[in-house]
């Protein structure tokens, strides 16, 4: 079955509870003679911050552990990108996915897109590889992105060009052996049947909180190294980072995460969680909240979720709200679901897919206006937070933004 919140993000990558290894997948489209239908010219909508943007991918290995998904690894390796602030000019704008991860992401046909709908291999970002990055404005305030579980780093990637746009340099995660393939610079691909394995067995066993446990100490355990790794960030970009300023945002299992390292690690001085439980339990009920659901935070911190889960609702919500004594707020995107907040609100409408199947998996919002809110009360906060620029968007419920409702 498919929770309510998607057990963390499982419901990706043919990982929803209770399902096996190798389940079907949605079927491929098909022409009117039966053959496959060529992929979608799609476009990623463009970031409207005034800065060009630049990208880079880089390997960390973490020696201090074996990897936690294949012990027989005496090293925890990671695929991260960066996103910053470049000088304008020339180059090749970076590809969406590297082949191998792109190859393994389509086969999921993720969240409605049919198979071979979108060539995830040739869809263009709008940041250039390796661009010189611009060092007008000093040391920049970070942020973290973390995917749902089972999602690419790259599922967030409009938002992410939007915040590194706006003046930010953004890091974004790959989970090895939880995202479907993570693609290292020799080309292997590492796919995610470890964890595939491991829910497939939880489900049997019941034990899938207990495995949603596991997932979530894995990804802050790789959330503070990458941030260790700030000083060392390829193509000399750490001179770019102010690690006095850094702050964490992510989607379903990926805000849960920020929340959980925000709680852990106060490096991280302010966050954001779209629509991701704060416990350990495949549909939220309140019996297994997240440390940070127990204790809160003194950090700002920011809920933003879909119609009927917000902090009235939301056990872990509630219980995370009562005990936070930072700056909050919470917010819903009304119309919206689950996947509203992430690529495939830009990427399914011109999948060639029917109204149907638009509302199944995105809600009734607007999709460029969800794209638009996102952009704009995602980076009101961290303006405001890392960078002291307040425009009062989080203040009060504004007529520019009647889709998104103030919970608190």
């Amino acid at each position: 079955m498919v929770t309510r919140r998607a057990a963390m993000g499982f419901a990706a990558a043919g990982m929803a509870v209770g399902m096996l290894p190798g389940a079907a997948h949605a079927a491929v489209r098909r022409r009117g003679d039966g053959q496959p239908a060529a992929a979608a010219r799609v476009r990623l909508p463009g970031p409207t911050g005034p800065h060009a943007i630049g990208t880079v991918t880089a390997r960390l290995v973490d020696r201090s552990r074996h990897d936690p998904w294949v012990p027989s690894r005496r090293y925890r390796e990671l695929m991260i990108s960066v996103w910053y602030p470049a000088v304008p000019g020339g180059g090749h704008r970076a590809r969406y996915m590297a082949p191998g991860a792109a190859a393994r992401w389509d086969a999921t046909a993720p969240h409605g897109i049919p198979r071979g709908a979108v060539d995830f291999a040739a869809l263009e970002t709008h940041a250039v590889r390796g661009a010189p990055a611009d060092l007008r404005d000093g040391p920049l305030p970070v942020v973290v992105y973390a995917a749902g579980a089972g999602d690419p780093r790259t599922w967030g990637t409009v938002l992410v060009e939007e915040m590194a746009s706006r003046g930010h340099l953004v890091v974004t995660v790959d989970h090895t052996y939880e995202s479907p393939g993570v693609e290292f610079p020799d080309g292997t691909v590492r796919g995610n049947e470890p964890l595939l394995a491991a829910l497939a067995e939880a489900a049997r066993d019941g034990t899938v909180s207990d495995l949603l446990k596991k997932t979530l100490d894995i990804r802050v355990a790789d959330s503070r190294f990458v941030l260790d790794s700030l000083g060392s960030l390829p193509h000399g970009l750490s001179r770019l980072v102010d690690q006095r300023r850094v702050g964490m945002l992510g989607q379903s299992a990926g805000g849960t995460a920020a929340a959980q390292t925000m709680y852990e690690d106060r490096r991280v001085r302010a966050g954001v969680d779209l629509d991701g439980t704060l416990e350990y339990n495949p549909e939220p009920n309140g019996t297994r909240p997240t440390p940070v659901a127990r204790h809160g935070l003194d950090r700002p911190f920011l809920l933003m979720g879909r119609d009927g889960s917000d902090r009235g609702t939301e056990p872990s919500w509630r219980s995370f709200w009562s005990r936070s004594t930072g700056w909050k707020r919470n917010l819903t995107l009304r119309g919206s679901l689950h996947q509203t907040y992430t690529d495939l609100t830009a990427l399914l409408p011109q999948a060639g897919v029917d109204g149907a199947t638009l509302e199944k998996h995105m809600g009734r919002v607007d999709p460029a206006r969800a794209v638009a809110a996102q952009r704009a009360y995602v980076g009101s906060f961290f303006d405001r937070w890392l960078k002291d620029t307040d425009d009062g968007l989080l203040d009060a419920p504004s007529g520019r933004w009647p889709e998104v409702g103030f919970a608190g």
